[in-house]
C-alpha cells in the first residue's frame, strides 16, 4: 500500500509522512489565505452597507462597539417628498417597474443631492427625506442648501421619464421644515 501511495518509488516511511504533511499544511495556508481574503471583502461590503445608512459617527461607534450619544442640533432644516399619484401608477404597472422607477428617480436624486451640503435621511417607498445641518453643522446654511437642492430636484423631475410610462409625466410633492 505504501508502495502504491508513493507511486512504485522506494522512500522512507517517516520522508513520505513529512512530504504528505508539508503539501498538507501549503494547502491549509492557501485555504486561510483565500478564506481571509473572503472575509475582508464582505467586511468592506458590510462598513460601506453602515455607512451608507448611517453617519459616518454613528456607524464608527457602532463598529468599536461604543455607545452612541444623541446629539442636540439647534439648526436643522429637512426635506419631505412623494410622488404624485403613486398609489395609481403602482396598480398600472409590474412590480419590476416600479422599482425600476424608483431606482431611477432616486439614482438621480442621490446625483443631486451629491453637491448640496445636506445628508439624505431616509427613503421608503416612494417618500425620501434628507437633512442639512446635520449630521455635520453647517451654522445658517441649512434652509439655503435644502432650497436650493430642491429646486434643482424639482428641475430634473420636470425633465423625467419613467422607462415603461414614458407619456405619463411624474410629479413630486416637496415640503420643507427649518427651525
Amino acid at each position: 500500500q505504501f508502495k502504491g501511495i508513493n507511486k512504485g518509488r522506494k522512500t522512507n516511511i517517516i520522508d513520505s509522512m513529512l512530504r504528505m504533511l508539508e503539501q498538507y499544511s501549503s494547502n491549509l495556508e492557501d485555504l486561510i489565505r483565500e478564506r481571509t481574503e473572503e472575509l475582508e471583502i464582505e467586511k468592506q461590503k458590510t462598513d460601506k452597507l453602515l455607512t451608507q445608512m448611517l453617519p459616518p459617527s454613528v456607524a464608527e461607534a457602532l463598529k468599536m462597539g461604543t455607545p452612541v450619544e444623541p446629539e442636540y442640533f439647534e439648526e436643522v432644516t429637512l426635506y419631505f417628498s412623494d410622488i404624485v399619484g403613486f398609489t395609481t401608477i403602482s396598480a398600472m404597472s409590474e412590480p419590476i417597474e416600479v422599482v425600476d422607477l424608483l431606482n431611477d428617480l432616486y439614482t438621480l436624486f442621490d446625483a443631486i443631492i451629491g453637491s448640496h451640503d445636506v445628508y439624505k435621511v431616509e427613503t421608503i417607498g416612494d417618500a425620501y427625506m434628507v437633512a442639512s445641518g446635520l449630521p455635520k453643522r453647517n451654522g445658517n446654511r441649512h434652509a439655503g442648501e435644502i432650497a436650493n437642492m430642491s429646486l434643482d430636484i424639482l428641475s430634473s423631475v420636470g425633465t423625467f421619464k419613467m422607462r415603461h410610462m414614458p407619456e405619463v409625466p411624474v410629479r413630486i410633492r416637496i415640503g420643507l421644515h427649518s427651525g
